[in-house]
């Protein structure tokens, strides 16, 4: 993916500089333990801060980015500025209707938001109660190293897939499909969730297709680190990672075949009417 040099975009809140709030020390867990605790914090929806916390002792010193953060930066930059291009494009040609851009939250560490609070262990997230996306930077690196999902464009996925959620926010759908969690069954409550992230993933697949076109920043290998990074980051993938046999009944994003499923279909599609899983009997 070629985005150095390029635009980058206006919504960007950096975080990185402040203190991380509280201490992250890794409590004793090491090696293969600790990757299954991450692993399961971040695509499972568990805060596993705690098992990661040493004593949770404050620490408010400001973070000193390096050269390695300065880039993260950049490129999430680059990558979101993408985004907004190809969402008014969409809104406008699909929808007649202009797109309002979310802003993105870059932490290092801990962060505070309306959604409750942000740290490495969570994973990124997309809050509709300020319509932010949250990213610690340093996940790209347990994408690549951890999960398997290596390569610039399986990040910019990342990027575009918590983008993908603040789409459902401006059509309306994530605030209806949230109400009905909440008067769900846990089960229930999880089959929606796992509607909601298909369709993300679905949405960024019709950002990658309008980027290669728009931009020719993007070729055939970065099409398919994103599929690869999607198929790594299935429920039941992540859940055999962890040492865990893999419960349909818990999972809340998707398996790895549905997930790139859902991905190839927006990119050949490219339509949002073709990304209603919602309506879908075969996800």
């Amino acid at each position: 993916m070629e985005w150095r040099g390029r635009r980058g975009s206006r919504n960007i809140e950096d975080r990185r500089g402040q203190g991380r709030g509280r201490g992250t020390a890794a409590g004793g867990i090491g090696g293969v333990g600790l990757i299954a605790v991450l692993v399961i914090g971040y695509f499972l929806g568990i805060d596993v801060t705690p098992l990661l916390n040493d004593t949770g002792a404050p620490n408010t010193a400001p973070q000193e980015l390096t050269a390695a953060d300065q880039a993260a930066g950049q490129f999430v930059s680059v990558t979101l500025a993408d985004t907004e291009d190809v969402w008014d494009k969409v809104f406008d040609e699909q929808l007649g209707r202009r797109y309002d851009p979310a802003t993105l939250v870059l932490f290092k560490g801990v962060t505070q938001s309306p959604c409750g609070g942000a740290s490495g262990a969570t994973g990124p997230f997309y809050c509709p109660a300020d319509q932010k996306a949250y990213l610690d930077t340093d996940f790209f690196v347990t994408l690549e190293k951890r999960l398997g999902a290596k390569g610039d464009f399986a990040a910019a996925y990342v990027v575009a897939h918590e983008i993908g959620h603040h789409v459902q926010n401006e059509l309306g759908i994530l605030g209806k499909a949230n109400a009905a969690r909440q008067s769900a069954s846990a089960a229930d409550s999880n089959a929606i969730s796992v509607r909601i992230e298909l369709q993300a993933d679905c949405l960024s697949g019709i950002w990658a297709r309008e980027a290669a076109r728009t931009f020719g920043s993007i070729d055939r290998a970065d099409l398919e680190e994103a599929v690869n990074a999607a198929r790594k980051i299935g429920d039941d993938t992540l859940q055999s990672a962890a040492g865990q046999r893999p419960m349909p009944h818990t999972f809340t994003h998707g398996t790895s075949e549905q997930r790139s499923r859902w991905f190839l279909i927006g990119l050949k599609s490219g339509k949002l009417a073709q990304c209603d899983t919602f309506s879908s009997n075969d996800l």
